[in-house]
């Protein structure tokens, strides 16, 4: 193990050189995977003529297996080939994939005879999302592991690093919405999915480069297992993990074109999971073991709640922003997919100050435990909407709404996410029985794909068919004012529920916070 005297030997301000490398890796693959998120909806409405139940299904399953692949992605990783050439090997496919969606083919048209669209473009854009899932798998969960072991046991920095590391995450969302979404909707969608690639790219080349900084934590522990024998004629344990990826791409090719089955797989997944923790708290858990895995439980279901609320702002708030919103704000009119990156700029913006907040609270013994914190992200998710719903009986003279209640809408969604998902994870590893814990980590990311699946059939509620000629603003904003209101009541009334069971639940965390 390397210890803190052989690290101070590499540190660049205050940090170990490679805490900057991880830095800069994961700004750009959020610069990607942001840059192209925002203009997912629109390029399958605008340009290829989807309807929004067909562009909104594709979107969720997306989403969700974004979501759930990391689990697979980290387990491989530890087991098998190691951080590095996990994230090698997942910034490839993500670089494949961007680029890959750069190629728009022909706009679809209208024709007497219904839709005509290109095929061949399709049927490449989906093999493109399927590199990107896979891809992010593979880079996502393994590129945070490595900035935790640049840092030995019990050293002070951790924290502040991780601080650092999640700058550089909501640096390259803000960024990549600004850039990718004005590229995408004004000069084309080739060009804001195009420079999401390259922005990939850059962080590939960085993270091949700053290797020597990274100590070797990022090798395999058993490295003289990939060249075993995998029991497939020809391959090793690495090859055939490789190949093995590629038959994933294939498979998930398929499935981000079928919603339904999408959404069967993760109900049957989730029910076979909680009734696997069912049976280990009846058999497997003392009492208080028992309450706390309990309490965690409760808490990941809750996240679907906000979480499908949150993930509205890729989905029905960016087509809210680009039918019914006046889209100029100081003088300058932005694209309906820009508006995306008033989540980052409050989140760096406002996480500071909610890190002082909580420990002054603490030193005072007013900080609010864990379930008060969760019932307010949510309740705030459900207010966001309420902002909505308020500011769509002001349109203009033209029926279209202010921008403001919007940039609203987003400020209320990151105090919310600021309240629950900074301990979201810290709730996984204080609750958790020790032995489960990698489990109900799992469970917290299914609990997230799950969200984006619900995310994306919630917001059909104010659906357009894709043969719709032209807008009619009023019907638009009924339609969507009809779906803010419902989820006004679901995330108000989400969080009282949480709220008035909370006392409940902090007797059975027994002294955990």
């Amino acid at each position: 193990m390397t210890t803190l005297a052989e690290e101070n030997q590499t540190d660049l301000w205050g940090h170990p050189r490679g805490l900057y490398i991880c830095f800069a890796t994961e700004l750009w693959e959020r610069f990607s995977f942001y840059g192209m998120k925002y203009l997912l909806l629109l390029y399958l409405t605008k340009y290829h003529l989807f309807s929004d139940a067909a562009g909104l299904g594709v979107l969720g399953s997306y989403a969700s297996l974004v979501y759930a692949m990391p689990v697979l992605g980290g387990l491989i990783a530890d087991r098998f080939i190691g951080m590095r050439k996990a994230v090698t090997f997942g910034g490839l496919l993500l670089v494949a994939g961007h680029l890959g969606m750069a190629f728009e083919g022909e706009a679809a048209r209208q024709t007497a005879a219904g839709i005509v669209r290109d095929d061949q473009a399709l049927s490449l854009f989906y093999l493109s999302l399927a590199l990107i899932v896979v891809g992010v798998g593979f880079l996502k969960p393994n590129i945070s592991t490595v900035v935790g072991k640049l840092y030995p046991e019990g050293d002070p920095r951790r924290d502040a690093g991780f601080t650092i590391f999640y700058m550089g995450i909501n640096i390259g969302a803000f960024s990549a919405t600004l850039l990718c979404g004005w590229l995408g909707e004004v000069y084309g969608w080739s060009w804001g999915f195009g420079a999401a690639g390259v922005g990939m790219l850059l962080g590939l080349i960085v993270f091949q480069w700053g290797q020597s900084t990274l100590m070797g934590h990022g090798e395999p522990e058993h490295p003289e297992r990939l060249t075993q024998g995998a029991g497939i004629p020809g391959l090793n344990i690495e090859q055939a993990i490789y190949a093995g990826s590629f038959l994933m791409v294939a498979v998930v090719w398929q499935l981000v074109q079928l919603a339904d089955i999408v959404g069967t797989l993760l109900d049957v997944l989730s029910l076979t999971v909680f009734a696997g923790l069912g049976w280990f708290l009846l058999f497997r858990c003392t009492k208080v073991e028992r309450d706390r895995m309990f309490v965690l439980i409760l808490l990941t279901l809750s996240t679907v709640i906000f979480w499908a609320l949150f993930e509205q702002g890729a989905g029905s708030m960016t087509l809210y922003a680009d039918r019914v919103t006046d889209k100029t704000l100081f003088g300058t009119t932005f694209t309906a997919a820009q508006f995306g990156a008033a989540n980052a700029f409050f989140i760096f913006s406002l996480a500071p100050l909610f890190a002082m907040l909580w420990i002054r609270l603490g030193r005072r013994g007013w900080e609010p435990g864990t379930p008060v914190k969760f019932s307010l992200g949510i309740a705030q998710a459900g207010l966001g909407f309420g902002a909505l719903v308020y500011g769509a009986q002001f349109p203009d003279q033209t029926g279209v709404v202010s921008a403001w209640w919007l940039i609203l809408a987003y400020l209320l969604h990151t105090t919310g996410e600021l309240c629950l998902s900074p301990v979201g994870l810290s709730a996984v590893t204080k609750l958790a029985v020790p032995s489960v814990v990698g489990v109900m980590m799992g469970t917290w990311f299914l609990a997230s794909a799950y969200s984006s699946y619900v995310a994306a059939q919630i917001a059909t509620i104010a659906a357009r068919p894709a043969d719709e000629a032209s807008l009619d603003l009023t019907d638009a904003l009924s339609g969507y004012t009809e779906l803010f209101s419902q989820l006004l009541t679901i995330g108000v009334a989400g969080g009282a529920v949480l709220l008035v069971l909370s006392p409940v639940l902090k007797r059975m965390m027994h002294g955990v916070r």
